[in-house]
């Protein structure tokens, strides 16, 4: 069996496993951000995954509704921080995400759904970012000596783990995510996938 077909396995098992120990957040996480705010429970986003193939990413609503609308078009000095820290904003700067939101983005339960995207065979559980279309135009502008690490990164599916997440997560430049996401695809193997599984607890903790 190939290295393809083991990590679609590895995909589907890990995935299985993880929605039945984690059973609970289906039921209460759902219920508490109905309560919390107005709007849907699920939050989906347009991402670009393999061959630039976009596809909806799902997450669990951790912000307010209509926040792209205010990012993008209400609050211009936001979008101007926003775009200088490489599209990425600390939570406790974020206007736009809910007090709910805040501890699930610090437990990372809000990407939770993303669940789904692996057994939809979407994403992977192990894999590059899954970057959003306009996020790819403006920064490789912006880096252009990533077109290449990115044209890399696109020959796979997007993970929702991987090596820039166990390698400093948000605090990782684009420049060097993209480096990074590259270097993955070059050296993917099943030994690769496990360690970084196994490194993703600590990741997520380190974020507390």
């Amino acid at each position: 069996m190939s290295y393809t077909h083991i990590k679609r396995v590895l995909d589907i098992v890990v995935a299985i496993i993880l929605s039945i120990i984690f059973l609970p957040v289906w039921v209460i996480i759902p219920i508490l951000i109905a309560l919390s705010s107005p709007g849907p429970i699920l939050y989906k986003h347009k991402r670009v995954g393999i061959q630039g193939r976009e596809f909806f990413m799902y997450k669990f609503r951790s912000m307010v509704l209509g926040a792209d609308e205010i990012l993008h078009k209400q609050d211009k000095k936001l979008l101007k921080k926003f775009k200088s820290l490489d599209w990425k904003l600390e939570a406790k700067d974020d206007p736009r995400i809910t007090t709910l939101g805040r501890i699930l983005r610090a437990l990372t339960i809000d990407e939770f759904p993303q669940i789904y995207n692996v057994l939809a065979g979407d994403m992977s559980m192990v894999g590059p970012r899954a970057y959003l279309k306009k996020e790819l135009v403006e920064q490789t502008r912006k880096y252009p000596e990533t077109k290449r690490s990115i044209d890399t990164v696109m020959q796979v599916k997007p993970g929702i783990t991987g090596l820039w997440q166990v390698s400093g997560r948000n605090e990782v430049s684009f420049d060097k995510r993209a480096l990074l996401d590259a270097q993955y695809v070059k050296e993917m193997n099943l030994w690769t996938d496990l360690r970084i599984l196994l490194k993703t607890p600590q990741a997520m903790i380190s974020k507390w």
